[in-house]
């Protein structure tokens, strides 16, 4: 179900409780999404401001969220206008899907000054837009619309805000019977034999503001009507509508959540009687819409962005193979050298049988064991000694193309593991990993940098660390992607600390922090390499290990790929269920 104005109504009753909270900090997670860190009445508090175009919603939220690197541009001025100030007061528009915080703060001359926070649940047009209320003046946006994009109305900064179109319908909270009853017979007035009366459900949605479909056919089973008709009792139907606006009125919100039958899932702010499948009721509309959209926004823009790269390094490992193939046939090619070297010789010993003009000589091979014929081509505008000379040069230049052949085939198959590692990686990224994983293609050149912003300094570019603690308290490191490898086994890892890498397979670099430990440590070290590696569905996975003193990076290998020495191997079936088990705290960059 999507989000209607009844649960944006119900959003804005609960988010009253936010009025005189602070807004600690301000923090984008995603292009879409704000975070406040609020201190409301004592407690510590995160308000999710999403305009996700297919996931919009505002509510309170317990899940983590992992931040850029580097605020985007939305964000610091958000901060700029917002943090440290304080929530005034939160106001749904009417019945719309349209919300407005009011934040009070002292900018910094110490005046006090009001901006206006309105937030546009509307799906794909979905929008959170910063206002100045003194002047309706637009200070920034999160998605811009320009007049190329909309002629109505442009969301930039210094452009006036303008609402999104009316829809000229009826808000539920203010209409009377008489009203009521006056559009009902508007709709039944008209119908000849000829037309179909209009279905209740569509009826109440097309006249009322901020009504659902799913809610306008809560209101048909509850007056019990189908269609809108002369035959239609317009009182029944005036009575299941009051029901339900009276408890709009007095804010009697029942949020819930519903598996119909069907197998599709509900959420509503009111009971749903017409639907049967199982509920499950929620105190507040905030722990409701967690539980109903709980990581599904994270989840498809990772698979979003874990897809956009896995298909261009996919095509990037086609385009080497594709590359080999044609090397391979070279190579095929170059081999036949001595061919050429065996003519130039057989022509040079018999220069007195040759005269210029002759297309072709046919001279005894003693290369031979049986003394074969051969016939040798010859070009008629050289002399016997230049066609001699020609069948040499083909050999040097086939003997030396085989060294350069080798070698680019070489660096293709190179390319191809590098390539099978990252896709490796990818398989199970987070936001924040697939991002590192982009950031290190930007750095090889292999993708443009759609970022503007100045690059980090390299000191602060600090990797997202995944902290594994074995069974007897020793911290366990795990590298996800290239640039996390890098940094637990170059910095994160000290001489003398155990490194384990699966053997011949792309995977993680894992670190185990200490000096001393026990079998149970390193096996569940080894189960952590095997488990995040392209071997993870395996059985038998031989993993290596040895101390990072043996483990170095060669000049000018990609990123992530080292060579070991002095290691030992063990042989591990991956457990998923033993690895959940164990605990894991990860440190993000924070912005």
């Amino acid at each position: 179900m999507a989000l209607d104005g009844i649960v944006t109504r119900a959003l804005v009753h609960e988010l009253t409780q936010a009025t005189s909270a602070r807004i600690n900090k301000i923090h984008q997670p995603t292009e879409h999404e704000i975070i406040f860190h609020l201190r409301v009445k004592g407690q510590n508090k995160k308000l999710l401001l999403s305009a996700n175009p297919t996931y919009p919603r505002i509510h309170y939220t317990e899940q983590t969220h992992s931040n850029p690197a580097e605020p985007p541009m939305f964000c610091m001025l958000m901060r700029k206008h917002c943090e440290g100030g304080f929530i005034e007061r939160v106001e749904q528009v009417e019945m719309e899907r349209v919300v407005r915080i009011v934040v009070r703060q002292r900018d910094e001359l110490g005046d006090e000054s009001v901006k206006v926070i309105i937030i546009e649940l509307m799906g794909r047009h979905s929008n959170i837009i910063l206002i100045d209320p003194a002047s309706n003046q637009i200070i920034d946006g999160i998605h811009h619309l320009t007049p190329a994009i909309n002629s109505y109305r442009i969301v930039m900064p210094g452009f006036q805000y303008t609402a999104p179109p009316e829809q000229h319908k009826h808000n539920p909270l203010k209409i009377d019977k008489s009203e009521f009853n006056a559009l009902w017979q508007q709709t039944v007035a008209p119908i000849t034999d000829e037309q179909e009366p209009a279905k209740a459900s569509a009826w109440l949605v097309q006249h009322m503001s901020g009504i659902s479909p799913r809610i306008a056919e809560e209101w048909a089973y509850r007056s019990n009507l189908t269609t809108v008709t002369e035959d239609s009792d317009s009182e029944q139907a005036w009575t299941a509508f009051e029901s339900i606006v009276q408890q709009l009125r007095d804010h009697q919100y029942k949020p819930q959540i519903i598996e119909a039958e069907s197998g599709r899932t509900f959420f509503s702010a009111l009971p749903l009687t017409h639907l049967d499948g199982e509920v499950k009721q929620y105190e507040e509309m905030s722990t409701c819409m967690e539980a109903f959209y709980g990581d599904k926004a994270v989840r498809d823009m990772v698979k979003q962005r874990v897809g956009d790269l896995a298909r261009f390094l996919q095509q990037e490992r086609n385009k080497n193979e594709k590359k080999i193939a044609k090397l391979q046939e070279t190579l095929e090619d170059a081999n036949d050298a001595d061919r050429y070297r065996i003519m130039g010789e057989l022509l040079f010993a018999s220069l007195h049988q040759l005269k210029r003009g002759d297309n072709e000589i046919e001279l005894m091979n003693f290369y031979d064991e049986n003394g074969a014929m051969i016939n040798i081509p010859l070009d008629p505008l050289l002399s016997p000694s230049d066609n001699a000379q020609r069948y040499f040069k083909r050999y040097n230049k086939m003997k030396n193309s085989i060294l350069v052949v080798e070698e680019q085939i070489h660096e293709a198959g190179e390319e191809i593991r590098y390539y099978d590692n990252l896709l490796q990686q990818l398989q199970d990224a987070n936001i924040q990993d697939a991002q590192e994983i982009r950031e290190e293609l930007v750095e090889q050149g292999l993708l443009r940098d759609r970022s503007k912003r100045t690059k980090r300094k390299r000191k602060d570019n600090r990797p997202t660390v995944y902290t594994y603690t074995s069974s007897e308290g020793i911290a366990i490191h795990v590298g996800k992607n290239n640039i996390q490898n890098e940094y637990v086994t170059n910095r994160l890892g000290n001489p003398n600390d155990t490194w384990l890498h699966t053997k011949d397979i792309p995977g993680s670099h894992v670190v185990i922090r200490s000096e001393q430990f026990s079998d149970v440590t390193l096996e569940e070290a080894a189960q952590l390499a095997a488990y995040f590696s392209q071997a993870k569905h395996s059985s038998l996975v031989p993993v290596d290990y040895t101390l990072i003193r043996h483990v170095r990076k060669p000049n000018g290998s990609k990123p992530g790929f080292v060579i070991y020495e002095r290691q030992k191997t063990l042989f591990i079936t991956p457990d998923a269920d033993r690895i959940a088990k164990l605990p894991l705290h990860v440190k993000q960059s924070s912005s």
